[in-house]
């Protein structure tokens, strides 16, 4: 036997009729918006700052995929949730930067990356695919600091939008991003239907 499983937004007028045929919901994901126009510089300056007592916060390079690659694969168990907010494994294709998509770091004295965030730009938006930090490194506020030196560099190439979301049961996230100024604006639903039979 095998479940079945949907994402939906949870204003979906299908919700209602899926839960009285025994669908459930078995997680919950968000999605936030933050207007570029309003963002306070200085503001956003001191929260990339945070990562000052840790290393240096910077654009990451194509010299960086290597470190990105293994950040990933150390955390790629780490993202909370289920298929609303699963994370693909990068692969070096995805790890690459280029004008479409970039990248901000955190890397020590050493060279070891220990946070990242990489974003999606589509002018005049943008997208947060991911934040990530090192499970040795975590409650440092650096996914704060990697976000807010992401988000200058955006408003400085003129983005007007950027969207970020995440699982509802990674409150540290959503707590960097309202610092941020992000407003979350949806949310979503992850169902699990009745068992069906296998083929």
């Amino acid at each position: 036997m095998t479940s079945q499983t949907r994402v939906l937004r949870s204003d979906d007028p299908g919700l209602q009729a899926l839960e009285r045929e025994g669908w459930v919901v078995v997680a919950r994901s968000w999605g936030a918006r933050r207007d570029t126009a309003t963002c306070d510089r200085q503001h956003l300056e001191a929260l990339a700052g945070r990562a000052n007592a840790t290393g240096t916060v910077r654009a990451l390079t194509t010299h960086d995929v290597g470190a990105v690659l293994a950040l990933d694969a150390d955390t790629a168990a780490d993202y909370p949730g289920r298929e609303a907010t699963a994370h693909a494994p990068l692969t070096a294709d995805r790890a690459a930067v280029g004008p479409s998509r970039r990248a901000h770091g955190v890397v020590e004295a050493d060279g070891r990356l220990v946070a990242m965030t990489f974003v999606d730009v589509e002018p005049p938006r943008a997208e947060v695919d991911f934040t990530v930090v090192a499970q040795d490194r975590r409650g440092l506020g650096l996914a704060t600091a990697v976000k807010a030196a992401s988000v200058l560099a955006l408003v400085d190439d003129g983005v007007a939008v950027v969207r970020t979301g995440g699982s509802a049961d990674n409150p540290a996230i959503l707590a960097a991003n309202r610092a941020l100024g992000f407003v979350v604006d949806e949310e979503w639903l992850t169902l699990e239907g009745p068992e069906t039979a296998g083929r």
